[in-house]
């Protein structure tokens, strides 16, 4: 059975496994350019959780094994991608004629980094070549001049030499560093975000500045995005026709339940790109997942939800796309296909400033069932029938 499906069907058999066992069984066992061992293992990899990632990253460098700096190399290019990137996988070895770097992110302002893997830097990094991977690349129109730089990833913490070397060089203002704890810290910030400019933010802090080092600034944006998830867990107050004392929105925890229910229920394998957003690795099915807690369970059981514009723009990128919408836990989920939700987003409330705008969605649990509730003169709409069976049985 192929190392993916064995994920996909039988996970308690590979989940407590060590990364060099992982590529024992992809393919032929090996991670060689072009062969089936690395086909097999990156597809794996672009199915797991963040999570994972970051364990088989502490494994290849914890105890080397033979191709260890190859998996990290794979295991780093996922990360790009949880980071929203798009990324062209580099070589594992260097031949005549191919361009040698680890791998190449563009990212969805226009900056590309060639990355460079490195699992210590106890021995001088040349510089100079991967300089020469960078201007072969743009003279091959792949990345751009002025919109590219580079981008060392270490595993180790102390990269005092290397800083050093970086900043005595030609390269310190095309070149940084960062570790590999410090990168994969910041894939998992951006999954418990939803702020575009958040997102944007983290993008930005790979790109040369005035730092040669990365790490203090991550430090500096897990506070930040600390502030900004205690502002969204009391900005927002509900409109309409509320009860008297109107709920404001208090962030909830059981995303991870609505999650498991939905990918039965659809019977894909779905992964995390921020704390409501959801895709499968090709991005084909999308799903945005918004919870929220009940209010008035004695009197009017109801929940809210925002519902905002790149949540909006995330669905319609998709082939498939689905909100969803945890009513007060994960047993009662709704899971509306986006060409169907679309049709009554009009009719929402909503709540429009200078620094933002999203739809109100709103609904009541009445006689049973599970009732949106919109502007006046706008239809109530009756969504029991969009409610995810007991078990998650596929559709």
């Amino acid at each position: 059975m192929a190392l993916l499906d064995l994920w996909l069907n039988a996970r308690e058999q590979v989940g407590d496994k060590h990364v060099q066992q992982l590529i024992a069984f992809a393919g032929d066992g090996k991670l060689l350019d072009g062969g089936p061992g690395s086909s097999e293992f990156r597809a794996f990899l672009s199915h797991i959780p963040t999570e994972l990632l970051k364990r088989y990253a502490s494994e290849c460098l914890v105890e080397s094994f033979p191709n260890s700096g190859f998996a990290l190399q794979d295991v780093i290019n996922e990360v790009g991608v949880r980071l929203g990137a798009r990324v062209e996988p580099g070589r594992y070895r260097g031949t005549a004629g191919r361009i040698g770097h680890d791998g190449l992110w563009t990212f969805p302002g226009g900056h590309s980094l060639v990355v460079e893997v490195k699992t210590t830097d106890a021995y001088r990094i040349d510089l100079e070549r991967i300089a020469a991977y960078r201007k072969a690349l743009v003279d091959e129109g792949r990345a751009s001049e002025d919109r590219s730089s580079a981008l060392i990833v270490v595993g180790r913490q102390d990269t005092g030499d290397l800083e050093a070397q970086i900043r005595g060089s030609r390269h310190a203002w095309s070149m940084r560093i960062i570790s590999v704890d410090a990168l994969v810290a910041l894939a998992e910030l951006k999954e418990e975000v939803e702020d575009p400019q958040l997102v944007s933010r983290i993008h930005q802090i790979l790109i040369p500045r005035e730092f040669t080092r990365l790490d203090e600034i991550v430090e500096v944006l897990f506070s930040t995005a600390e502030e900004v998830q205690q502002e969204e867990a009391t900005e927002i107050e509900e409109p309409g026709p509320a009860p008297a004392k109107q709920p404001k929105f208090v962030p909830v925890a059981f995303h991870e339940g609505c999650l498991d229910r939905i990918t039965a229920h659809l019977a894909v394998n779905l992964v995390k790109r921020s704390r409501a957003k959801y895709s499968t690795p090709d991005g084909r099915i999308a799903v945005n997942c918004a919870v929220s807690k009940e209010h008035d369970p004695d009197t009017q059981p109801n929940y809210w939800f925002a519902f905002h514009p790149h949540q909006k723009e995330f669905l319609e990128t998709a082939e498939s796309g689905y909100a969803a919408f945890g009513c007060g836990s994960a047993e009662r989920l709704l899971l509306i296909p986006f060409a169907v939700f679309r049709t009554w987003i009009d009719g929402l409330w909503v709540t429009e400033g200078e620094d933002r705008f999203y739809w109100h969605v709103v609904i009541y649990r009445e006689d049973g069932q599970l009732i949106l509730h919109r502007k006046k003169g706008e239809s109530r709409i009756d969504l029991t029938a969009y409610l995810v069976p007991p078990g998650g049985a596929p559709a």
